[in-house]
């Protein structure tokens, strides 16, 4: 046994270092399967177990411990070799491994997990010599085999811990260990992979004359007109008077936004039986008057700390009344004049409608919703999914949970849902936030960041930049909201602009963005002999111009004039320019 494990620490000591070189010169591609089923068998470790020893468990207890006092068993079943924890009195009686983990990387990491009987949630740590960190949560199950992802950056290099936390006495099996680390170079270059393969589509043009003669060395001119991935910003009323501050918004690119407080139900029906909707309707006037699109946030609030005044003085039937009546009046006033609703709002961290209504408070409410309105996307908005690994109640597995709770009632099998995820950052985790995401994409439903805000500290736009990037390049995220509403006495949390709507740092992140990704100046390109030019655009609208040595054609003379860019737009297509 002492032979097998030399060799085998001697094999893994070979592969590390000979992946460290190759890491350092070639950056590993990322790897974004997850799944949200509870299997037979799990899948293969990501990486080949990265650093991991023994990930699969194929050579006995090699390379694991334990953390706490339990007993640890190595099983097989239908020929799958696995780690048992028995016999556990404490939470974090465990299964352990001992790594070294090196400075400023980042580090994904999965396993799969199940547990001897029931259900629960089952979370990765790593005990440092500083602290603890978590690398992510699973609501594992018996019989069945259930994949946890995470992920964190590490702030020192060490020798750490890793062992999993769950509810006593049940036994935590363990199987298909990884742990991968990347420089921060490398995490930069997943996202620019990803952000050419998800967010841009290559264009051919061909530029002829009159009697479609191919136009050699033409000029190309490219501008995007609109931007074809959804990113805004959230407003609030003050936008109504303020014309300073309308000049700002309407001048960046934004193509949605979201109302701060205005169709919040406190706003609408400050007295009950008494409905004021005046200035939601100025405020969507304003946004549809600039082509902007809205969503409808929020048509309840599960916070008791925010609801109207008059609602806590009720009884359970008269709140179920006043309840239903709230989502006739505002969905059918905004029936699809809203791209998406937030229907229940933080209904995993709060449960006023429960606990006055019933358990099934939530669904019912989709299900009325989505009678009004069939065609816009129902969200499930929630903090801390992504920026926190340490809050349970909002995992991305308790999110999950929750969204099948609500699709699983008879009347909502064909609701359209969305996972809305507000995004109020203090210090980002990246691989923890990547693999957050990973997860809820495997319920293939819409993701939304709907609330990006980062704390205040001299770090604000840097980590901003950090979490935009990162959401931006995620192949799985549709839409992007800024909460940065602006207000002359301050923001919710971070402004992007100060009261005389000069950019601020984070202003600045913003716009430098959005021209990153093309909203800037036209592009200009040669055509070929053949009067061929091709171009990687960003997904979105265009106005294409021919520029014919000295002769300029207004876009009224051009045909085709505009060029739409999007997910599927078939690179091997030509799109054909004739001076007229």
């Amino acid at each position: 046994m002492q032979v097998l494990w030399l060799l085998l620490f001697l094999f893994n000591f070979c592969v590390l270092f000979s992946t460290w070189q190759s890491l350092e010169a070639n950056a590993l591609s990322y790897d974004y399967t997850a799944t949200v089923e509870c299997l037979r068998s799990p899948f293969k470790p990501q990486y080949g177990g990265g650093i991991i020893v023994n990930p699969e468990l194929n050579y006995g207890l090699t390379g694991w411990t334990t953390f706490g006092a339990p007993k640890v068993q190595h099983r097989e079943l239908n020929g799958n070799k696995f780690i048992v924890a028995h016999g556990r009195n404490q939470s974090y009686d465990s299964v352990s491994q001992n790594v070294y983990l090196r400075k400023n990387r980042h580090y994904t990491f999965s396993a799969w997990i199940q547990l001897s009987q029931g259900s629960g949630h089952v979370t990765a740590i790593f005990k440092t010599t500083s602290g603890f960190k978590y690398a992510g949560a699973v609501i594992a199950e018996s019989k069945c085999w259930s994949m946890l992802k995470g992920g964190f950056t590490t702030d020192e290099s060490g020798p750490v811990d890793l062992y999993f936390e769950a509810k006593t006495p049940v036994d935590v099996w363990v199987d298909s260990v990884s742990l991968q680390p990347f420089t921060e170079k490398q995490w930069k270059s997943h996202q620019d992979q990803s952000t050419e393969e998800a967010r841009k589509a290559k264009v051919r043009i061909q530029a002829v004359d009159k009697q479609g003669n191919p136009l050699p060395n033409a000029t190309i001119s490219i501008k995007q007109n609109r931007p074809g991935f959804p990113f805004g910003c959230a407003i609030n009323k003050n936008i109504l008077s303020n014309t300073a501050y309308q000049n700002w918004f309407t001048s960046n690119p934004f193509t949605v936004t979201t109302f701060e407080n205005e169709m919040k139900w406190y706003s609408n029906e400050p007295s009950r039986g008494h409905v004021d909707y005046s200035v939601a309707d100025a405020m969507l006037k304003f946004a549809q008057q600039h082509s902007i699109e809205v969503r409808g946030h929020n048509v309840f609030w599960d916070d008791p700390r925010y609801q109207p005044s008059w609602l806590n003085s009720l009884s359970p039937s008269e709140i179920y009344k006043a309840a239903k009546s709230r989502v006739y009046s505002i969905m059918s006033r905004y029936k699809e004049q809203v791209i998406a609703w937030d229907i229940v709002n933080e209904n995993l961290h709060f449960n006023l409608l429960e606990s006055k209504i019933g358990p099934s408070a939530s669904s019912i409410f989709y299900c009325l919703a989505h009678a009004i309105d069939r065609k816009s996307t129902m969200f499930m908005n929630e903090f801390n999914t992504i920026e926190d690994n340490r809050d349970p109640l909002s995992s991305p597995a308790r999110y999950l949970q929750m969204l099948r709770v609500i699709k699983s009632f008879p009347c909502n099998r064909n609701l359209h849902m969305g996972i809305g995820l507000e995004s109020h950052f203090d210090v980002p985790n990246l691989p923890y936030m990547r693999a957050s995401i990973d997860t809820l994409a495997a319920a293939n439903l819409p993701i939304w960041l709907t609330e990006v805000d980062v704390q205040s500290s001299p770090n604000q736009a840097r980590y901003l930049e950090q979490i935009l990037r990162e959401a931006y390049s995620h192949p799985k995220v549709s839409g992007i909201v800024i909460w940065a509403a602006w207000d002359p006495k301050g923001c919710y949390r971070m402004c992007l602009t100060d009261n005389n709507f000069r950019n601020l740092p984070t202003g600045d992140v913003v716009e430098s963005l959005l021209h990153e990704w093309g909203a800037m100046k036209p592009l200009l390109g040669t055509t070929d002999a053949d009067g061929f030019f091709e171009i990687s655009l960003f997904h979105g609208d265009y106005h294409v111009q021919i520029i014919d040595h000295s002769t300029t054609l207004s876009s009224s003379s051009m045909f085709p004039q505009s060029l739409k860019v999007a997910p599927n737009h078939a690179s091997e297509s030509t799109l054909l320019l004739q001076l007229t």
